[in-house]
């Protein structure tokens, strides 16, 4: 059983502007191309009765590590709906490009998923930053988006951001920062240094922990972010070296936190030194690599938090058919739940108009009859029942800001051949918004 810790995450996240986000890695910020805000959405001719799906994905990038725990479960719950009979009697259309991690990448690519191939939602991109990148772009083409792996609180805009075209299942990090502060103080540790990546998942990420920690009575020595572009990150590590922190939390991705934590090791302060605590962006059991592809226990004992893969309580059958693909765990179940919600609201809508999918995403996700999977789903809409998809990630309850209320997270560390495993007797930690 999980125990439910009652820490309640409050207003921790400075608001940033979006400048700051290019400062996150990205090449480019600006969203060229895209027309004012207040624009109407241009008709594309994507409305012709057959659901198109563009997966934005990391191909590239810092994120690619983690492309097939992405892609895998997407494909899976298509294959599901197609089993089922479809949206609306016709088989769901699938295209993916690259998102690159990067928002000039995710921009181009975004134009052809628009104009090219003229999808009517968007599955991605995989990091906060580079959603917001090209969040304009979205709401001026009117395009439904949801998203399992964006955690920014940026994004969490009253109405939804994109004017309301953007969804996303996994939780924002205002509550992840408080999960990670919960793990640390548990563990007994006083002395903390923070070091992020400097973009709006990094250092809003940062904010929230800093908080939390300070209000469990954490001394907090610093917080810092790195550019993860750097060549060097020699000054940056040394900014948390030399502290005397018992305990160094480091909030980065795959290809930077790597780069990050081997220069941690070079200056004694590696996990065999200090404990070292992430989150999410770089857990991978690939991560080992970018530290030392010649030893994987180089990583070993670095511990985190992350979007729970099956949530304590919650019983899905994703969750045991998605163990046999061997993949890794981190957001499956979130991208899950953003494709078979997406197709129940164009079901519901009668269409694949955007604009009629956002409006039916809340309704099929509260205040109806249960139901877990696609096939079982679809019957009751066909039956004019009311419905409440329960998902694998859990309940799928969105807020008025289109994302859940509640967070729960898998406390997970490196073992000595750099896999990610849940540590064995952790409890989830569970966090109320």
């Amino acid at each position: 059983m999980s125990r439910r810790f009652g820490l309640q995450a409050t207003a921790l996240v400075a608001v940033l502007v979006l400048g700051l986000a290019a400062c996150g890695g990205d090449d480019d910020n600006d969203s060229e191309g895209a027309a004012p805000n207040n624009a109407p959405a241009a008709d594309r001719g994507n409305v012709d009765g057959t659901l198109k799906i563009g997966l934005l994905m990391p191909q590239s990038g810092d994120l690619s590590a983690i492309l097939k725990a992405l892609v895998t479960p997407i494909d899976m719950a298509v294959k599901e709906i197609n089993a089922a009979g479809g949206v609306n009697g016709k088989p769901v259309v699938t295209t993916q490009r690259d998102d690159g991690t990067a928002v000039n990448v995710a921009s181009a690519s975004l134009d052809s998923l628009l104009n090219s191939d003229k999808v009517d939602v968007i599955l991605g991109p995989a990091s906060s930053t580079t959603t917001l990148g090209i969040i304009d772009k979205i709401k001026t083409n009117g395009v439904a988006e949801c998203t399992g792996s964006n955690t920014s609180a940026e994004l969490s805009v009253e109405g939804g951001a994109a004017g309301g075209f953007y969804f996303r299942t996994a939780p924002p990090d205002s509550l992840q920062g408080p999960a990670l502060a919960q793990l640390i103080s548990s563990d007994n540790k006083q002395k903390v240094a923070i070091l992020t990546r400097n973009d709006s998942y990094g250092t809003g990420f940062g904010t929230a922990l800093k908080s939390s920690l300070e209000s469990a009575g954490v001394t907090v020595l610093s917080n810092n972010a790195y550019d993860p572009k750097a060549a060097d990150f020699t000054a940056d590590v040394g900014k948390v070296a030399g502290k005397g922190a018992d305990a160094i939390a480091v909030i980065g991705f795959g290809d930077d936190g790597g780069k990050v934590i081997k220069e941690m090791i070079a200056q004694k302060v590696g996990p065999k030194d200090v404990q070292i605590y992430t989150a999410d962006g770089m857990q991978s059991s690939t991560f080992f690599k970018g530290v030392d592809p010649a030893n994987p226990a180089a990583v070993e004992g670095i511990k985190g938090t992350a979007p729970a893969a099956a949530p304590a309580g919650v019983t899905h059958p994703f969750t045991a058919e998605y163990a046999k693909t061997g993949v890794d765990t981190i957001f499956s179940p979130y991208y899950y739940d953003c494709t078979i919600v997406t197709a129940l609201a164009a079901q519901a809508a009668g269409s694949d108009d955007p604009a009629k999918i956002k409006d039916k995403v809340t309704e099929v996700t509260s205040g109806g009859e249960k139901c877990q999977t696609y096939k079982d789903c679809l019957a009751k809409l066909k039956a004019g029942t009311d419905i409440d998809y329960s998902g694998a990630s859990g309940p799928v309850d969105f807020t008025s800001k289109h994302e859940p209320s509640n967070g729960v997270y898998d406390v997970w560390a490196y073992d000595a051949k750099g896999a990610p495993n849940n540590v064995k007797g952790a409890d989830q930690i569970a966090i109320q918004g």
